[in-house]
């Protein structure tokens, strides 16, 4: 019963206000969302990129109820997108996007936020990277999906992102497995029915498995989004197996977790890319990540104690 707690708390005034002031709070939200602003985040992108590692970047925010916020979100990513320009790191600094946040959950959603990401998608492929869309609950894929065969028709190489948790996973990497696609595979952090999704955490690391043997045998470009021990092994087999080069895929992880096995793979040549959020909703964020599974609580706390 904690997600709905949690999911009360990150919408009450009162709650932001006491948890904000809490002496603990900037300590535990430094470590896993570096900076409120651009200014504030780009020296993280700097000593990451130095270290050997690649970042997908988060430009944090929820609770998207008008167009003209829906609008402040496109232009923050191209804020970002300029701001990234002159450090020249190409697809080493790619974005990630949620399409809620342009919009999606609006009237005429689908259309408007098309019409918002597409000039953030067209940005960063002129600095030479690239955009990858977010996957939420399984009542947007839909919708996800079309906009990701649209953009792809001018930018190829848009990725997106699939949850091994949702029975339609297998069939939809079967679709997106082929020459040119980006597809980052994740485990899937929304409370789903049962009527949708896997529910027992040994039925979503098989799913887990099977997907990713099916990216990796196709002709696409795999993004283990992972930090389980386990399914990196088992990932690093399954390359092995299909032939496929250190640079013909890579891992994920979220920043502030588990960043010394980071560099470790960064170190073994892998491209190892370290997903980034930062801005000023950062309550929201945070509480929202928690509230979508409770047991994500359970794992940052042990990532606090261990420093890793």
């Amino acid at each position: 019963m904690l997600g709905p707690v949690i999911l009360a708390a990150s919408r009450s005034d009162r709650m932001r206000r006491l948890i904000s002031a809490a002496p603990v709070t900037k300590q535990v939200v430094d470590r896993f969302i570096p900076g409120e602003t651009v200014d504030g985040v780009l020296p993280i992108v700097r000593e990451l990129t130095d270290n050997g590692l690649e970042l997908t970047m988060d430009v944090v925010g929820e609770d998207i109820t008008t167009p003209e916020q829906a609008e402040a979100a496109r232009d923050a990513y191209l804020e970002l997108i300029d701001r990234l320009k002159p450090l020249e790191l190409g697809e080493r600094a790619e974005m990630s996007v949620k399409l809620s946040m342009f919009g999606q959950a609006l009237p005429g959603g689908h259309e408007l936020a098309l019409a918002n990401v597409r000039p953030v998608v067209e940005a960063a492929a002129e600095i030479g990277t690239t955009v990858t869309l977010d996957a939420e609950d399984h009542t947007t894929l839909d919708s996800m999906f079309a906009i990701h065969e649209e953009l792809r028709k001018d930018v190829p190489g848009t990725g997106c992102v699939i949850q091994a948790y949702l029975f339609r996973t297998e069939e939809d990497a079967r679709r997106l497995a082929a020459a040119g696609s980006r597809v980052r595979l994740v485990k899937g952090a929304y409370k789903e029915p049962a009527e949708v999704a896997y529910q027992q955490k040994h039925e979503i690391d098989k799913a887990y498995v099977r997907i990713l043997r099916t990216l990796m045998e196709g002709e696409g470009y795999p993004m283990i989004g992972s930090h389980d021990p386990r399914l990196i092994a088992i990932a690093q087999e399954l390359a092995r197996t299909a032939g496929r080069k250190l640079d013909e895929y890579e891992f994920q992880m979220l920043y502030g977790i588990r960043s010394e096995e980071h560099l470790r793979l960064a170190a073994e040549g892998h491209r190892m890319r370290v997903y980034t959020a930062y801005g000023t909703d950062w309550y929201g964020y945070f509480m929202r990540r928690l509230a979508e599974k409770p047991a994500n609580l359970r794992f940052f706390a042990r990532s606090m104690i261990t420093k890793g």
